[in-house]
């Protein structure tokens, strides 16, 4: 969502198949916990196995949904970035410059002293959404730098 005030990005292909992952090795896991139970290999599963995996299953699908975590906040004094695992907040005088440098999976600020932080929200694959994105970025990183 982007508006003249303050911007909110969050990545778009990553998200859907993130979510379509998850929901993939639930049932998966699900299916293959529910069956254990018939198996005619003489093992016998008892229902805390069965209870196991379709948990494990639930655990990998929502550790794949930390992909879909990356988000930017950005106004006029400054930009929070939010990854899979770290969140930065800084404001836009310490900021260099909003980049994408060629073949780069997603966006970054660069920083002081050749330094630079990721921006996940904003990726490569999602295109013209990344164009516009680091565009609106660049705006709001110009105008609070004048």
């Amino acid at each position: 969502m982007m508006t003249a005030e303050r911007i909110v990005l969050r990545p778009k292909k990553i998200r859907r198949v993130a979510w379509a992952c998850a929901i993939g090795l639930v049932v998966v896991f699900t299916v293959v916990g529910l069956l254990l139970g018939n198996t005619p290999t003489g093992v016998i599963f008892r229902t805390s196995d069965q209870v196991a995996m379709i948990v494990l299953g639930v655990l990998l699908a929502g550790g794949v949904l930390l992909l879909t975590r990356p988000r930017v906040t950005a106004d006029a004094t400054g930009i929070d970035v939010r990854n899979v695992v770290t969140s930065h907040h800084f404001d836009w005088n310490d900021v260099l410059s909003v980049s994408f440098p060629d073949g780069a999976a997603w966006a970054r600020l660069e920083l002081p002293d050749d330094e630079y932080i990721s921006v996940m929200a904003v990726q490569a694959v999602d295109r013209e959404y990344a164009v516009s994105s680091v565009r609106a970025l660049r705006e709001l990183h110009k105008a609070a730098r004048i």
